[in-house]
């Protein structure tokens, strides 16, 4: 694991360990940790949903589209 140090305010520095004090994080490592990995599963989220919307069209996903996954599953498994 590498190092890196960062120079804050003194606002900030108050909030970060405010969040620690109260979140109950060990240090405020682990709080910026926790917020470096939220920022990467937003911008995997961003990423799905351009990739989403970039893709073709498909036909509605509504009642009949799950109705007929249901028959599919019902037929293969016979029941």
């Amino acid at each position: 694991m590498s190092t890196m140090n960062i120079s804050l305010p003194d606002t900030l520095k108050a909030f970060v360990d405010q969040q620690v004090n109260m979140r109950g994080y060990g240090t405020s490592s682990e709080y910026v940790r926790e917020l470096i990995r939220k920022d990467q599963d937003i911008q995997r989220l961003r990423e799905m949903l351009l990739d989403g919307a970039g893709s073709a069209t498909t036909a509605p996903v509504d009642d009949g589209y799950f109705q007929s996954l249901r028959d599919r599953v019902t037929q293969r498994t016979g029941s």
